[in-house]
This record gives C-alpha cells, sequence and structure tokens, in this order.
C-alpha cells in the first residue's frame, strides 16, 4: 500500500489482522508536502515524482500488488489522469498495480452495484469530483454529502460514532450502499457495524483498497468482519488500467 502522509494509516494493520495469517499489507508513506483537500495540494500528493519514489520503496517488501491507497489524490487527475497513474506504478515496480478510487469501481461491479449514496468527509468541490469519477463508470450518485474537512489529519480523529452518524445520516432509500471514500478516515475495525447500522453494504476507502490490492495478487477468499465486499463480492476480473467503464468491467 503507497499511503500519503499519517491519518488513518493504523487500518491497515487492522486489516490485516482481520485477514489473517498469510495475508500482509506493508504500507509504504509517501510524502504530502501539504495536508489539504485542494485540487492543487492533491495533484501535487498524486504527482508522478511521489509515487515513483514511494513504489521504489515498496520493491523492498517483495509485494505481489501496489495500491495507490488514495482515492483523491486519485479521482482529481480525472479517469484518464488516474489510469495514467496505475500505469506509472505498473513500469515502476513491475507488478499488478491500481488505486482506491479504481478500487471502488472495481468493488461495486463486484457487488452488482449501480446505485449508491456517497458520504464524503471532503470540501464540497472535491467531494464532486469524486461522484463524476464514479459517474463515468456508469455509477448512479443518487446522494452526496461533503463534511467540509480539509485536512486528512482531522479526518483521521472522527471516531467511532462520529463516523457512524456521519454514515446513517447520509445514506439513501433507493442506494444499493454507502460510500465513504476518504483514507483518512478510520473505518477497518467498524465495517459490520456500519452495515448493521445501514442494513446495507457500506464501502469505504480503506476497505476497498485492502481487497483491490488482494483481487490483484490472485487472493479470492472470503473474510468475515470485514463488510459484504469481502463476505460475498465476486471475483472480478478486470485490470484497473484497462477499464472504460462499469459496465464494460462486467463483460470481462
Amino acid at each position: 500500500m503507497l499511503y500519503p502522509g499519517y491519518s488513518a494509516e493504523d487500518d491497515y494493520p487492522t486489516l490485516e489482522g482481520l485477514l489473517g495469517e498469510g495475508v500482509r499489507l506493508p504500507l509504504v508513506h509517501t510524502l504530502m508536502r501539504h495536508d489539504a483537500h485542494r485540487e492543487d495540494a492533491l495533484l501535487d500528493v498524486g504527482g508522478s515524482d511521489v509515487l515513483a519514489t514511494g513504489a521504489r520503496r515498496l520493491l523492498d517488501h517483495g509485494v505481489d500488488s501496489v495500491v495507490w491507497a488514495c482515492t483523491s489524490g486519485s479521482f482529481v487527475f480525472g479517469w484518464h489522469g488516474a489510469q495514467q497513474q496505475i500505469r506509472q506504478l505498473r513500469d515502476v515496480t513491475g507488478t499488478a498495480s491500481s488505486s482506491t478510487s479504481f478500487a471502488f469501481v472495481h468493488a461495486a461491479a463486484s457487488l452488482g452495484l449501480t446505485r449508491v449514496a456517497v458520504a464524503a468527509t471532503y470540501p464540497d468541490d472535491i467531494a464532486e469530483r469524486f461522484a463524476g469519477f464514479l459517474r463515468t463508470a456508469d455509477i448512479e450518485v443518487l446522494s452526496l454529502a461533503s463534511r467540509g474537512v480539509v485536512t486528512a489529519a482531522e479526518v483521521g480523529t472522527l471516531g467511532r460514532e462520529q463516523v457512524l452518524e456521519f454514515a446513517a445520516a447520509h445514506d439513501h432509500p433507493r442506494a444499493q450502499a454507502l460510500l465513504m471514500p476518504d483514507t483518512a478516515l478510520h473505518t477497518a475495525a467498524w465495517l459490520d457495524d456500519l452495515e448493521a447500522r445501514l442494513g446495507k453494504p457500506v464501502l469505504t476507502a480503506n476497505q476497498v483498497s485492502a481487497w483491490e490490492g488482494l483481487r490483484l495478487a490472485g487472493h479470492v477468499e472470503t473474510h468475515s468482519g470485514l463488510g459484504a465486499l469481502f463476505s460475498r463480492g465476486g471475483h472480478v476480473e478486470v485490470e484497473a488500467v484497462e477499464t472504460g467503464t462499469l459496465a464494460d468491467s462486467r463483460r470481462w
């Protein structure tokens, strides 16, 4: 996992523990010059120099796949720019690669989702960019909520009850699932709690990032305690860099 800065990176040891023996989620922190959910800062966070430097450090871990675990630092580049990030990671590491933005698209395909609600911690303009990314993948966004938090550091301080209430307050009755897109948001320990509160699948950024990395590494086992994605999600045979739309991914 390539993870920008420091905020909710401890979700990955939590996920690793829930996944059990034989699964490792080694994490490399990438440079974050400016902690801000602003377009200029996010373009820098996901810049080619930053990703290449982090990717080279991941090679020391002997990984089977690489995930750029930053949603806003991928979708802010647009669909084709996010694809280019993946190609760069694959070129540097020589291994299967993806990002959290594409992980959401693939996770939705895995669960057969076409209508979602989004509860984003970002400011309005950045949250809308995520919704636009989903729409490019033919995923209908029925409702979009933004919490307006500027820094990842602040998002990382939100606790269990705040996360559960934020999710419950911004579901949509016709949505097949709720998406929470910020990897700075702690959710790993509360995935089943979130789904119990809403009565439907909840996809969160660190959850789908781990799932995407395991998918690319060929790990297709089901797991409990990690939400519907890990307990009943299907195996999607699709490479992130070659995905055009959600409909395309279903044809694979």
